[in-house]
């Protein structure tokens, strides 16, 4: 294997899974990006550095780094690791908020080290690239628009995740209220019940199908696609404030959910929404982040040479 010389940097956006009633499978990329850099080098060892979101002992600096775990996947896909690695991240995605921050991680790790080999694009294409990632999380919902970009529709289906990108309007963006405290994935799941009854199921079913044709170019209808029978409620224990905020602000008109596994709560907004009044309604010790959707997924920037 082949390594390239100096330093790759790759930014990942931002991600919001489910919008709502798309469970699993309805993504959307969002303009707040993390940044990678790695290099490979001659001497054994790993470097980690991180900056940001995490720095300061919130994450390890070791192999259990979540990006350095995917990295290690796509070089083992590719048939072998390089001696060493220098990674720095620049982490702007919140952790533990439900914006995609672990998918940011596992999908620019993967590019990452795809990047730093000289033929890794050609010999792990996009399709297995990606696969690898939602092995990896686990459910391709938020991978799928860190990886592509845009709006994305995924599953998984004859032993394969797929994923396709469907239109969003030009003038369609988001606001994120993000709570001073995270839940994890694991403990938001936890609390989904083994079955729905068949008319909640029904609902999501239509209402998912619904956002498509409105993100794409029917935004009044924004508000009744994004409703919800199938796991935000059950989540409520978890974070209480944050299924009071969604209910207020539907109550409003506005089309607000739970971001992925939350807490954070995402309102997608339109050229005729009050931004400026929704914004002040952000609850106090809450961060409110205006984002517009990012058309592109996880970018290389620079792969100087052959080392």
């Amino acid at each position: 294997m082949t390594f390239v010389a100096g330093p790759v940097r790759v930014d990942v956006p931002a991600t919001s899974a489910n919008l709502g009633p798309g469970f699993d499978t309805l993504g959307l990329a969002l303009d707040l990006h993390d940044e990678l850099e790695g290099e490979v080098v001659d001497r054994p060892g790993l470097e980690v550095v991180v900056d940001g979101e995490g720095a300061g002992g919130g994450v390890p600096l070791d192999e259990t780094h979540l990006v350095v775990r995917a990295m290690h996947a796509a070089f083992d896909a590719l048939g072998e690791r390089p001696a060493g690695l220098r990674l720095r991240c620049r982490n702007r995605v919140p952790h533990a908020r439900g914006l995609g921050s672990s998918s940011a991680a596992i999908v620019g790790g993967v590019v990452l080290a795809r990047a730093l080999v000289v033929d890794g694009a050609e010999r792990l294409a996009d399709a297995d690239a990606f696969d690898l990632t939602a092995r990896l999380e686990g459910h391709p919902d938020n991978v799928a628009p860190a990886f592509f970009g845009g709006f994305t529709v995924s599953g998984h289906a004859e032993g394969r995740f797929w994923s396709v990108r469907s239109p969003v309007a030009d003038g369609i963006a988001a606001v994120a209220f993000v709570p001073p405290d995270g839940v994890s994935t694991e403990a938001a799941r936890g609390l989904l019940p083994d079955a729905v009854p068949h008319r909640d199921a029904a609902a999501n079913a239509g209402a998912a199908a619904l956002l498509v044709t409105a993100l794409a170019g029917a935004p009044e209808r924004l508000l009744l696609a994004t409703a919800d029978r199938l796991h935000q409620d059950y989540r409520e224990p978890a974070m209480p404030a944050s299924l009071a905020l969604v209910r207020a602000l539907r109550g409003e008109g506005h089309a607000a959910v739970v971001s992925g596994a939350g807490p954070t709560v995402l309102v997608l907004t339109t050229p005729t929404s009050d931004v400026d009044g929704l914004v002040r309604r952000v609850p106090e010790g809450w961060r409110v982040l205006r984002l517009a959707v990012s058309d592109r997924g996880a970018a290389v920037h620079g792969a100087p040479g052959v080392a």
